[in-house]
């Protein structure tokens, strides 16, 4: 019995041991503080490795960096600098070690956005083996055979794969945990430290963390290299903290003066210096959400804003040439250029789309909500006027002749009356002054009449319907609000069915 008890004791005992260093000693997954010089080094010598075509200590010294920090494009270089030895050989070990630290990357990276291109790069490189393999093709240079006979060349499917290694950026904090923007923070959270991926060109970094004051760097990211970025945020406990949530995905937060413009997009969180702040938070189409806040140090406030307003449509204006177009509706200028894409309320609406020199378009519309109205306009150009302006130069031509025409039949009349007056027989019926005052009155009441059907003409020239006409196609499409759920919010999101 007491034996019993004393295996019993020692069994619970030697649990109890081993339950304390599993469970009561803390795992640390910290590394030396050394670990990512030395990975940078390894990453270093082996970018050189890799351009002077040493493709094996290249590969070797890729699997060294990721060994002293596991960063998953560790091994997707490894595997280039084997796909890359391979093609340049006809390699078939260096083709199975390129697919092997291919496959390696995406499973330590399942969410990789290369994914698809790393699949494609495993799947014919294992294709190539299996062609080598069959033309009696081993490792290194040469057949397997031994007869000295040159490799086969890469297949094509093999030449058109881009091999290449990469660099890679880490940013890290301390403390860690801590929210990336990228150049803007309207943009959205980008990542949380640590974060550790390929970027291209120059790029604004913003770390900010609850209770600390932010951090706001340049990076200029270079693809051949190992960059580290640790920002070491000092506390700030003093600030405020401020969670902003809407029921409407992307709204826009304004502070204080709405005309600096907005600070940023529904779900944010960020510091905010204590004091008497006003929030504002609005969403086209919706009535804005406004509330006043004292905020004090070291505090955590929410903002939930639940908007509501009069459902909308989207009305989206294309066409050719559309970029120097003006487009209004309802007689209110919509954009000042196209092509606009713009939120209106349902209902009846008057679109009207204007260009220099081209004939406006004009057409009643019937918005929907949850539908975007597109429509695609092609302007006819204005049409010459050459036709009126001849008839005008002639209706003034005719007016002209019948003037003066009428002005010398006057003169004769006038003429003929002095004579009578002054006591003078009157005028013979042959006298050629008669008939030579018929023939100018008849003349100028002919010109007179000429003139105004020409004029009558130019008119009709002038504001006739000349040319076709503008014409707009209208196509009607839904956009269904669906539910979307993110950390710390819940609300609709807006998606278009074609």
């Amino acid at each position: 019995m007491k034996s019993r008890l004393y295996l019993g004791f020692v069994v619970w005992i030697t649990a109890c041991a081993i339950g304390l260093f599993t469970f009561g000693t803390p795992r640390s997954f910290a590394q030396s503080p050394d670990a990512l010089k030395k990975a940078q080094n390894a990453f270093d010598t082996a970018q050189q490795d890799y351009l002077q075509g040493k493709y094996d200590e290249a590969a070797q010294g890729f699997l060294d960096a990721y060994a002293a920090r596991n960063f998953p494009q560790f091994l997707y270089n490894a595997g280039a600098a084997y796909h890359m030895k391979g093609k340049k050989n006809s390699d078939v070990v260096a083709y199975g070690k390129a697919v092997e630290n291919y496959k390696k990357y995406l499973a330590e990276d399942p969410q990789a956005t290369d994914k698809p291109k790393v699949e494609k790069a495993i799947a014919v490189l294992e294709e190539e083996i299996k062609r080598l393999a069959a033309a009696g093709v081993g490792s290194g240079s040469g057949s397997g055979s031994g007869s000295g006979a040159a490799p086969p060349p890469p297949s094509t499917e093999v030449q058109n794969l881009e091999v290449k290694v990469r660099g890679l950026v880490v940013i890290e904090s301390e403390p860690q945990n801590a929210t990336i923007y990228l150049d803007d923070k309207k943009k959205g959270a980008f990542a949380t430290t640590p974060w550790s991926g390929s970027l291209d060109g120059e790029h604004k970094i913003i770390i900010e963390k609850k209770g600390f004051k932010i951090s706001e760097s340049s990076l200029s990211a270079d693809p051949s290299k190992l960059l580290v970025f640790k920002a070491v945020m000092s506390e700030e406990g003093y600030l405020g903290w401020v969670e902003f949530q809407a029921n409407i995905e992307k709204s826009e937060i304004y502070m204080d003066d709405k005309s600096i413009g907005a600070i940023g997009h529904t779900p944010l969180a960020q510091n905010v210096k204590p004091g008497k702040h006003t929030f504002y938070i609005s969403s086209e189409g919706y009535d804005e959400y406004k509330q006043e806040i004292e905020i004090l140090p070291g505090q955590t406030y929410t903002i939930k804003a639940d908007l509501h307003g009069t459902p909308i449509g989207k009305i989206n204006v294309q066409g050719l040439g559309i970029e120097d177009a003006t487009i209004y509706v309802d007689q209110q200028r919509l954009c000042e250029r196209g092509p606009c894409l713009k939120g209106i309320p349902q209902g009846d609406h008057t679109v009207e789309v204007t260009r220099p020199g081209f004939k406006s378009y004009r057409r009643r519309v019937n918005i929907q909500a949850k539908t975007e109205t597109q429509i695609k306009v092609g302007l006819a150009p204005m049409p010459s006027r050459s036709d009126a302006v001849i008839a005008y130069i002639l209706a003034a031509g005719f007016t002209g002749g019948g003037i003066y025409l009428g002005l010398q039949s006057k003169h004769l009349h006038d003429d003929l009356a002095k004579e009578i007056t002054a006591g003078l027989p009157p005028p013979d019926t042959n006298d050629p002054r008669l008939l030579k005052g018929k023939i100018f009155s008849i003349a100028a009441d002919v010109s007179f009449g000429l003139g105004a059907l020409t004029a009558l003409g130019a008119l009709y020239y002038t504001f006739r319907e000349k040319g076709a006409p503008s014409t707009g196609l209208i196509d009607v499409r839904a956009l269904a609000l669906l539910p979307q759920i993110g950390p710390g919010y819940a609300g609709v999101g807006m998606e278009s069915h074609f």
